[in-house]
């Protein structure tokens, strides 16, 4: 029965039970639903909005599962509406419905499953299900059919669609290739193999598995001894392999961005945590690629390019917001930072092509490392377990795996919607949880796994057991909506999910940890031996019953003909009088400008590993090359990755195009200090093509070429990838076409990640040099200077030779391991006068001299914007001259360009002529971009304070008195120490993130740390009786579902042990607590800090109502807290992530012990808009804590996005005191 409650006057929950519901369930729901009355009538009349009745959201999933815990028991939904007041409301045609009033049928589906279909016409249906079958393929079923004498069942010829669909078998790819009427000597895929085959370098695994792997260091694990129980953390040594991994998932963000990006980040994840027998993702990385977002009504290259299209789905500004919004969500609830990327947006018109990002690309990348030892999958044998981790099946995704293998827009809605996607990251940390377990496991029982993805269970399931063959029970699937048919509970793509083959012995170990970690665990299924892949039902029926060649199938091989068809297009003209209308304008384009507000809501420095994020100097620009890192909490080794695309000039020269994307990717990372220099690169290449139109065939051949031979030609591979070959996007009979694009992600090894090299300059006697990478002409085809003026160009730079561009890179990386590099960035979108200012924008002084006579170019305008591969290196006037000799040695081409000064401006001087360009001025219209899409996640009002403030508040930091930055003074021995007798312990509920990080502060500050979980304390496998000091840690417990941290607080409330064990250890008068963001958030609303008080403290939602992430100032004021007192007076930077920081503190401020404030009132350096700044208190007698920034990612130097200069050689940062004062209070009073 649905029983509903009123908040305010828009807000309805409908909770659906299978009772009426107790007067003690009523007000625990009264306490869940922040004070909303139930109402007695079973309907509510009005026009609202809310989730479509036939899919449950992953709200109502947490929900329930908060009212579970809370002792609610028989509740199978509960969903929020809003009251929308017209007939006609805004509402998100993908995700929701309007209902014209609420009654108790708003959950009813009148549907029942679909009976099993035999398929008859085999071309009729494959239209109708929009299957994307080949007359091959469809012949190929024909034969089959008859083989086995029978007609195909629906799930059968769906399951062949998706499992041999182009985007999972890569068709185009291993395909012959005629062009001009020449058969090609290798496939595309054989070339882009060539690079592994002549430079396997460290290549441990490749092209076979979900991941590529390669041979990391020795590094030091830390983690609990035994996952199914409370345990104590240890170290121990492991050797590792690092991943590299990038996929792409432009259809279903075309579609729905928000979740198909979400899904697409989370896929990418999976494919991660699915390496070998298991491997960890560490940090990920973003690519959006949009037509004109059109922000601004008066933006020239809008306004003479193509004329907005009748959209299918989405504006490409609500793409961008959304998408980024969707893959920025999923990093920050499950626990991955997203630590570097890329943006760019284009339109193009000419010789009557209309060629745009319509058809979107979403690309989700990273890195990670697993065990040395769990680098191969093992080989599955007869009887063993099919196992299924995660969430349950809906109608998602149906046929996403065909679907995206075509134009968008060739199909009906209907079909194209079937695809929108739902994405849980909650669900997925928790199946990661598990196989983070396993993993750390001395024998990790896992024999292979695999994510779930496209194609689903189909896909999944079938690789798992293609060795053996393999019988699975529908039954055992677990079903969240009852009226899929077998064939869609088979095919779907529901997210969050891990397949495993494991032994049986082993079952009840895992179940065991599943059970603790709360994710849902199911045996589905069992290897067989008798090479078949069988779906049956209970009943004995098999919807699926096939041989295993006979799903993979044998279709005829691809052929793609097609002729050359080269691009003539117009060159660039230009005025060097209007240099600075060029420069204003540049800087405006999304894919030069500011990306603050792609980096201010996504997480980057959760996991405490982050050594190199976006954002750089005292103001936190994004500004970096690169993203570094670090394998473990030692602060050495650590693993690099960047990203390069060049899509433009391979409109021109798609040759061109993959070695500028190559190059792009390498000099973005030549300022980290790689292990073995270029051969520690390894890189993913991903193809985005417009197949199939005349021409491009043979162009996506040229450019794959270009790529191999030029990875092998540098001595370096690639050993993973994708390809999304089907980037039309039709309107009618219309279509535009996006650029040909290759995105290069480059992954390597850093074998100090202290020594990566900042792009910012230094106000040091010094110079900034021009290094060139390309050994050729200055060009402006395909340049940002080019799209501006509406051009693309025929001339676009390349680099003439392979061997220059790796000596250059082995020069630079000589200079980085020396440190002789004061500052160093790379030229790319926006050519050097970008690069240059740039350099001095995060800075609030000084600018730059330059002088461009150096140049044998005399066009000063190409010299200032042509986009050849080359870096801008900062060297101090002390070091020039052996670093000049380095780069002489090499036979590279060097330039003095320009000069630190003290005024705040950039002087061009050119040929006697000088240029002045004013920086405050150029670095707010660099910033104006990102402050007009800010707006439509922000809002105005916050949008606009980000946009004044980002240049007033600098981070400040004052050092207590007498710190050295020297561990050894607080009695730290090192990284792994003996047990010291001192415990503590850090509580974890499902979906909190932060917990590594905060155990090892706990750990490296001299206390023995146990690793707690909200089921041990709820069972009673946790005391607490033990340790003296607990930390609440952060994350997104729930997934912030009905408030942040309401249901962790919940479990504590309302089960009796969690709540008596609670009480019990707050009544002793030896013990500490601390809270930390979500952790902050429980213990606010457990009451722990000023229970005293009769006005109760609150934590609110952000005033911008989205989630900030960001390393700002704090001050700390005069306080008597146990952690911070000996802190008084210091300021320092510090991290914050999270969407629910403002601190509500009705009573007089004199009532509170503030321990921690920002150190600027306003926002964004204030986040939340807490009054008085206030960012954490303690409880009167100093024991207790609670605050929102992260002080355990930033107890290290590397970890900091800010840290001064001189104080860079400090082994420790002040924050590490804090938990060296908490362990010393215990030594103390300990009884």
């Amino acid at each position: 029965m649905i029983t509903f409650f009123k908040k305010g006057s828009k807000t309805i929950f409908a909770v659906d039970s299978d009772h009426k519901l107790s007067q003690n369930e009523i007000e625990k729901f009264y306490w869940l639903f922040d004070g909303a009355k139930v109402l007695s009538s079973t309907s509510v009349k009005g026009v609202y909005v809310g989730p479509r009745r036939e899919m449950i959201t992953p709200w109502s999933t947490n929900a329930v599962e908060i009212a579970q815990n809370m002792g609610i028991n028989g509740v199978s939904r509960i969903e929020e509406f809003t009251y929308a007041g017209g007939e006609n409301p805004e509402h998100d045609k993908m995700l929701q419905r309007v209902y014209n009033g609420l009654n108790k049928n708003i959950f009813t589906i009148t549907k029942t499953p679909d009976e099993i279909v035999h398929i008859e016409n085999l071309e009729e249906y494959n239209v109708s299900e929009g299957l994307a079958l080949s007359p091959e393929e469809i012949s190929y079923l024909k034969g089959l059919s008859e083989k086995i004498g029978r007609p195909l069942t629906d799930s059968e010829v769906f399951g062949f669609s998706q499992v041999n669909s182009e985007h999972c078998r890569h068709k185009i790819f291993n395909g012959t290739f005629i062009i001009d009427g020449e058969e090609q000597p290798m496939s595309l895929f054989k070339m882009i193999k060539r690079t592994s085959q002549e430079n396997p370098n460290g290549l441990v695994s490749a092209y076979k598995d979900n991941v590529a792997f390669v041979k990391g260091p020795k590094i030091e694990q830390f983690a609990p001894k035994s996952g199914d129980k409370p345990d104590f953390f240890e170290v121990k040594a492991i050797n590792s392999v690092i991943s590299l991994k990038a996929e792409t998932h432009n259809f279903p963000t075309t579609v729905e961005p928000f979740n198909g990006a979400a899904t697409g980040s989370g896929g990418e994840i999976r494919d991660r945590l699915g390496g070998g027998k298991a491997s960890l993702p560490l940090a990920g990385t973003a690519v959006y690629m949009t037509s004109y977002p059109r922000t601004e009504a008066e933006r020239a290259w809008e306004k003479c390019t193509m004329p907005p299209r009748p959209w299918l789905y989405q504006t490409p500004e609500e793409i961008l917001i959304k998408a980024s919004n969707g893959a920025s969500d999923f990093g920050n609830k499950y626990g991955q930072p997203l630590i570097c990327g890329s943006l760019l947006t284009f339109e193009h018109e000419e010789n009557g092509e209309q060629l745009a990002y319509d058809k979107v690309i979403m690309l989700a990348g990273g890195v990670g490392f697993a065990n040395k030892r769990d680098a191969i999958k093992g080989t599955p044998k007869p009887g063993q377990d099919v196992v299924l981790m995660g969430g349950d099946n809906y109608r998602i995704g149906m046929g996403g795996g065909a679907v995206s293998s075509v134009n968008t827009g060739q199909y009906d809605n209907a079909i194209e919607l079937n695809a929108v996607q739902r994405a849980n990251p909650e669900m997925q940390k928790r199946v990661s949880n598990v196989i983070r377990t396993l993993a750390e496991s001395d024998n990790n029982p896992i024999v292979s796994i695999h994510d779930h993805g496209a194609g689903g269970h189909l896909n999944a399931l079938s690789e798992l057991v293609e060795a053996t063959g393999g019988k699975i029970d529908i039954d055992a699937l677990p079903i969240g909506d009852p009226t899929l048919s077998s064939k869609e509970i088979i095919g779907n793509e529901s997210q969050e999910r891990m397949g495993m083959v494991v032994e049986d012995k082993d079952i009840e170990q895992i179940r065991k940890i599943a059970e603790r970690e709360r994710a849902p665990f199911y045996v589905v299924g069992k290897t067989t031996g008798d090479d078949r892949f069988v779906f049956e039902q209970k009943d004995g029926v098999r919807p699926i019953d096939l041989g295993m060649k006979d799903m993979f199938g044998s279709s005829p091989k691809t052929i793609m003909r097609d002729v050359t068809k080269g691009r003539t297009l117009e060159n660039p003209t230009y005025e060097s009088s209007k240099l600075n209308e060029y420069v204003e304008n540049v800087l405006q384009l999304e894919a030069v400008a500011c990306k603050d507000w792609l980096t201010n809501k996504v997480d980057r420095s959760v996991t405490g590993k982050i050594a190199r994020q976006q954002c750089q100097g005292e103001i936190q620009l994004p500004l970096s090359d690169c993203g570094v890192v670090a394998l473990d909490f030692t602060g050495k080794s650590g693993i690099a990755t960047s990203i390069g695309h060049a899509p433009q000039a391979a409109l021109a020269d798609p040759k061109a195009g993959s070695v500028l994307s190559i190059a792009e990717a390498l000099t973005n990372i030549a300022g980290a200090n790689l292990k073995n220099g270029l051969k520690s690169v390894s890189l993913s290449a991903n193809w985005m093509w417009p197949c199939r139109n005349e021409g491009e065939d043979a162009a996506l051949y040229s450019a794959v070429k270009a790529c191999s031979d030029f990875a092998c030609e540098l001595g370096i591979n690639i050993p993973t990838g994708k390809d999304s070959l089907s980037m039309t996007q039709k309107y009618g009979d219309k279509k535009v076409v996006a650029p040909g694009t290759v995105i290069i992600s480059a992954g390597a090894e850093v074998k100090d990640i202290r020594k990566t090299v900042s792009p910012v300059v230094q106000a040091k006697d010094s110079a900034i040099y021009y290094v060139d990478f390309s050994a050729d002409e200055m060009k402006l085809g395909g340049s940002a200077l080019a799209q501006l003026l509406n051009k693309v160009g025929n001339e676009v730079p390349t680099v003439k030779s392979s061997e220059y561009f790796a000596k250059a890179f082995a020069a630079i990386q000589k200079l980085v391991s020396k440190k002789q590099l004061l500052a160093m960035h790379d030229i790319s979108a926006g050519g050097m006068i970008t690069a240059l200012l740039e350099m001095v924008f995060a800075n609030v002084k000084g600018g730059l001299e330059v002088n461009l006579d150096g140049f044998e170019n005399s066009d000063m305008i190409k010299v200032l914007f042509a986009e050849n591969p080359a870096v801008l290196i900062q060297v101090a006037n002390k070091n020039s001259e052996s670093v000049l000799a380095t780069l002489a040695e090499s036979g590279l081409k060097v330039v003095k360009v320009a000069q630190p000064t003290a005024e705040r401006s950039v002087v061009i001087n050119h040929n006697g002529n000088e240029y002045m360009l004013f920086v405050d001025h150029l670095r707010d219209l660099w910033f104006k971009t990102s402050y007009l899409l800010d707006r439509k996640q922000s809002g105005a009002k916050c949008a606009e304070m980000r946009f004044e403030n980002y240049k007033k508040q600098p981070i400040r930091y004052r050092f207590p008195a007498g710190f050295k930055g020297n561990a050894a003074l607080y009695g730290i021995e090192g990284f792994k120490h003996n047990p010291s007798g001192i415990k503590a312990a850090i509580i974890r509920e499902k979906g909190v993130n932060g917990d590594r990080e905060m155990a090892y502060s706990l750990y490296y500050a001299g206390f023995d740390v146990k690793d707690v979980h909200m089921t041990d304390l709820m069972s009673g496998r946790e005391t607490l009786e033990d340790v003296n000091m607990i930390v609440f840690c952060g994350g997104f417990s729930n997934s912030d579902v009905l408030g942040s941290a309401k249901g962790w607080a919940g479990g504590f409330l309302w089960n009796e042990t969690a709540k008596q064990t609670l009480k019990n250890f707050y009544a002793r008068e030896d013990t500490l607590s601390l809270g930390v963001c979500n952790g902050c958030q429980v213990m606010i609303e457990l009451n722990l800090i000023n229970p005293e008080h009769t006005k109760r403290t609150k934590m609110l939602h952000n005033d911008s109502h989205k989630f900030e992430s960001q390393f700002v100032g704090v001050t700390i004021p005069e306080n008597n807290s146990v952690m911070f007192g000996s802190l008084s007076g210091s300021k320092l930077g510090i991290w914050v992530a999270h969407g629910e920081g403002k601190f509500y503190l009705p009573e007089s401020a004199d009532k509170y012990n503030v321990v921690l404030q920002y150190s600027y009132k306003s926002y964004p350096a204030n986040p939340n808009g807490s009054p008085r700044a206030v960012a954490g208190i303690a409880s009167a007698d100093g024991r207790h804590l609670a605050m929102m920034p992260h002080i355990e990612r930033a107890i290290f130097p590397w970890q900091c996005g800010y840290y001064p200069e001189t104080r860079k050689n400090n082994a420790v940062t002040p924050w590490i005191e804090g938990f060296v004062n908490a362990r010393k209070w215990i030594e103390k009073n300990k009884k």
